[in-house]
């Protein structure tokens, strides 16, 4: 049998994929990373689950405390960017080098294992003309979650398995009942695991930041209002501003330098293009010219044309077809051949 070994969430698609593979006679071994530190939060639950679920299936169990480096990767990662002004993509960030990297690492050195899975909905198909690892969208496009995943290396794709890739949530749910998992009727996460366990993303960054008023403006730099911090705020952010007004105003800029929020009418908050730093190049291998792709700014942002134009430094600036609106820094830009992702990056500040 062929061992893999399984990250366990808790979750239902986790523990689907798991007894996915396990039924098709792999070895599997469950592993569950214990990510944050303090009493009570969403892993404590998680863990229980997890290893509920592998004494189910009569496999193995490992926890591994990686608290510490969820702290400074994600933790600090997001402090720190928020405390500047950007708006970081935590998901992406904890794929790679949380959860993927450490995974494949223990499996290797502790395990002598050298597969592993998740429940992730996409797919990975190896492109044996170019030899390369190609990750593609699941066929559940509602649950998709190539975006997220645009970072991950050649070495963590040739690796991983992801079972849930060609199946729709409607069918885990099903097998979940049919292999009567205890988390066959687990309620869906709806949000970032930071923010569910404190409540929202403001109770979360409150505990790190304080508070810092200052002024609500508009783009000639007259005061509107007042704000208690940056952080608070995001770019295209329409509700929560405490501002009157006879035109709907949206965050356009956040300068923390200055300690503004600068807001203005939804034409003022487009750009034509963007600039997109640490890229990774997935599918295919940097492009010594010009490509035209599609592109995703966001994670539920619908695909739209887009020139990507390389640059040094791992760096490539994105031109639209069509001026898109709420272009967000720290955020990911990802840019797809039809279901295949070709590479995506972290949107720099203008």
């Amino acid at each position: 049998m062929k061992k893999v070994v399984v990250g366990l969430s808790g979750g239902v698609d986790s523990s689907v994929a798991a007894a996915i593979l396990h039924n098709q006679g792999y070895d599997v071994i469950g592993l569950t990373l214990w990510l944050m530190k303090g009493k009570g939060q969403c892993c404590s639950e998680g863990m229980i689950d997890a290893a509920q679920i592998c004494e189910q299936l009569g496999v193995p169990h490992e926890v591994v405390d990686i608290r510490d480096v969820f702290q400074t990767e994600i933790v600090d990662f997001l402090v720190t960017g928020y405390s500047v002004g950007i708006t970081p993509l935590p998901c992406s960030q904890c794929n790679k080098t949380v959860k993927f990297g450490p995974m494949v690492k223990y499996a290797r050195e502790q395990l002598e294992c050298n597969a592993i899975a998740t429940g992730h909905y996409a797919q990975i198909r190896y492109d044996e003309t170019t030899g390369r690892y190609q990750l593609l969208r699941a066929v559940d496009r509602n649950k998709d979650q190539s975006y997220f995943l645009y970072d991950l290396s050649q070495d963590l794709l040739s690796c991983s398995i992801f079972p849930l890739g060609e199946l729709n949530k409607t069918d885990t749910r099903r097998m979940a009942a049919e292999y009567n998992l205890k988390t066959a009727d687990k309620p869906e996460s709806q949000d970032l695991c930071l923010v569910e366990s404190n409540g929202s993303m403001r109770a979360f960054l409150d505990k790190y930041l304080a508070p810092k008023p200052g002024d609500i403006v508009d783009t000639t730099g007259k005061i509107l209002g007042q704000h208690d911090g940056v952080h608070h705020y995001t770019i295209g952010q329409r509700k929560g501003l405490g501002i009157a007004a006879p035109e709907a105003l949206y965050v356009i800029e956040l300068d923390a330098v200055n300690n503004r929020v600068v807001v203005g009418d939804r034409t003022k908050g487009t750009e034509a293009e963007c600039t997109v730093n640490r890229v990774n190049w997935v599918s295919i291998a940097k492009p010594a010219t010009p490509i035209r792709a599609e592109v995703q700014i966001r994670y539920r942002s619908a695909p739209v044309p887009v020139t990507v134009i390389p640059l040094e430094c791992d760096r490539v600036r994105l031109v639209f077809d069509e001026p898109q609106f709420s272009i967000t820094p720290g955020q990911a830009a990802v840019w797809y051949e039809g279901d295949k992702v070709l590479g995506g990056g972290i949107i720099e500040q203008f």
